[in-house]
């Protein structure tokens, strides 16, 4: 009986060093983390392409950590600042980064 106490106790404690060595830290981004930010691209892409009067197809949509990256060429700054406003009305979206260039 002792030594199935034993085997349990090293078991479990192999088993919980193992489950906190896989939890998130400075270094590295807990699972799921890049999941939010591709649901936010996502929402972001669906967004601007359902805004209407917004053409810029050649625009390319990145999310680090909830800021937006746009980038890419528009034909108006008018449409940027269209996508931009677009892109901070979606939700999980804490900041947007223009680095689109005029064609």
């Amino acid at each position: 009986m002792f030594r199935v106490k034993t085997l349990t106790s090293v078991l479990f404690m192999v088993f919980l060093a193992t489950s906190l060595g896989c939890a998130a830290n400075r270094t590295h981004e807990a699972p799921g983390g890049h999941v939010d930010d591709g649901i936010i691209t996502t929402q972001v892409q669906t967004a601007i392409f359902n805004e209407p009067g917004l053409s810029i197809p050649d625009v390319k949509v990145r999310t680090v950590e909830g800021v937006v990256q746009l980038s890419g060429f528009v034909s108006s700054r008018d449409n940027i600042e269209s996508a931009v406003r677009v892109a901070l009305a979606v939700n999980g979206v804490k900041a947007v980064s223009d680095q689109t260039q005029l064609k």
